[in-house]
C-alpha cells in the first residue's frame, strides 16, 4: 500500500492489490485484509485474486463486497512455481473452461462495478485469442494481457503483435503488459497493439514516478525523488511498523541504482533495521 501510494501520486490511473489467495482470504479474513488495505488516494482501486476453485473464489468476492473497492481482478498469468503447481495463476491457462467458470462465477457474485482478468498468451504455446474470447464471453469487463506465455517467463519477447491480434478480436477494452518501461517504449507498444492501456509493474520498482515520465514526459528531478523516497519510507513505517525498515531495504536498493557509491549504500543498509538510523542514512544519501 504504501508503495502504490507513490504510484498513484505520481499518475498512475489504476492500482492493483498484491495477489491475494482467495483460500487465504475465506479461512483467514482478518489476516489477509491487511494484504489489501488501501490508501485514502486509491481510487479507482482493484484487488487481485488466485485461486482454481469457483466456490472459494465466490466465497471471497463475497467478503470484498463489504470493502471499498471497485474491481476485481483475477490473476490468470502469474507464472510463479507454487502458485502454478497449485492449479492458480497461469495453470489457468492450460484449462480455458475452468477459466471461464470462475470469471462467470465472480461476476454472478460481485457488487462491484467491474470485473477483469489478467492473463498470458497461453500456458506453453500462444493460443492467447481463445483464452480472452473466454474471458469476454463469461462476463470480463476488461482484460490486461502479458506479451509472453507462461513458459515464457519474463525472459523472452514480448510479443506485442499478438496483443494487438487479441484486441482486434475483442469488444472489451485490453490493457497491454509486459517490459513497458518508457515514454517512447509506451508509445511504440500503443502503435503496435492498438491497447487501451498499459500496465506498469517491475518497471515502477525502484522508479513510482515513471507513471508521471510516460504520461507526458516529464522530468523528475532529484530533489522530488528524494522526497518521495523519504515520504514513502515515513509510510512504510507508519503502515507495517518496525517491521517497515527492514522490508525498506529492497526498497531503497532499487532506488539507489542509478546514484553513485550505491553499493556501499546497500551494504549499510542491510546492517540496519532501525528507524530513526535508516531514516537518516536515507536522507543524506539521496541529497547527493
Amino acid at each position: 500500500m504504501p508503495f502504490r501510494a507513490i504510484a498513484k501520486r505520481f499518475g498512475a490511473d489504476l492500482t492493483i492489490s498484491e495477489m491475494i489467495s482467495a483460500n487465504a482470504l475465506v479461512c483467514n479474513r482478518k489476516k489477509t485484509k491487511k494484504l489489501y488495505e488501501k490508501s485514502a488516494i486509491e481510487t479507482p482501486y482493484s484487488v487481485q485474486l488466485a485461486g482454481s476453485d469457483a466456490a472459494t473464489i465466490s466465497e471471497a468476492v463475497k467478503i470484498l463486497n463489504d470493502e471499498d473497492i471497485d474491481i476485481i481482478d483475477l490473476n490468470a498469468g502469474c507464472p510463479a512455481p507454487k502458485i502454478a503447481r497449485g492449479g492458480g495463476g497461469s495453470a489457468l491457462l492450460k484449462d480455458p473452461r475452468l477459466l471461464g467458470a470462475i470469471v462467470a462465477a465472480i461476476k454472478k457474485v460481485s457488487e462491484k462495478s467491474t470485473t477483469s482478468v489478467k492473463i498470458r498468451l497461453g500456458f506453453d504455446r500462444n493460443n492467447g485469442v481463445e483464452l480472452a474470447k473466454v474471458c469476454e464471453d463469461n462476463g470480463a469487463d476488461f482484460i490486461t494481457i502479458h506479451g509472453r506465455t507462461k513458459t515464457g517467463g519474463f525472459t523472452s519477447p514480448v510479443d506485442y503483435e499478438a496483443i494487438g491480434e487479441i484486441k482486434s478480436k475483442l469488444k472489451i477494452p485490453v490493457i497491454a503488459n509486459g517490459d513497458i518501461d518508457s515514454y517512447e517504449k509506451t508509445r511504440s507498444v500503443f502503435n503496435a497493439t492498438n491497447a487501451d492501456g498499459v500496465m506498469i509493474a517491475r518497471a515502477a520498482l525502484g522508479t513510482p514516478w515513471i507513471f508521471a515520465e510516460l504520461k507526458d514526459q516529464s522530468v523528475i528531478d532529484r530533489a522530488s525523488k528524494r522526497a518521495a523516497i523519504i515520504e514513502h519510507f515515513d509510510s512504510a513505517i507508519a503502515f507495517y511498523g518496525a517491521y517497515g525498515a527492514i522490508i525498506f531495504r529492497k526498497h531503497l536498493h532499487r532506488y539507489s541504482r542509478s546514484y553513485e557509491g550505491a553499493a556501499a549504500f546497500r551494504v549499510l543498509i542491510n546492517k540496519t533495521s532501525d528507524i530513526t538510523q535508516m531514516r537518516d542514512m536515507i536522507e543524506k544519501f539521496f541529497e547527493r
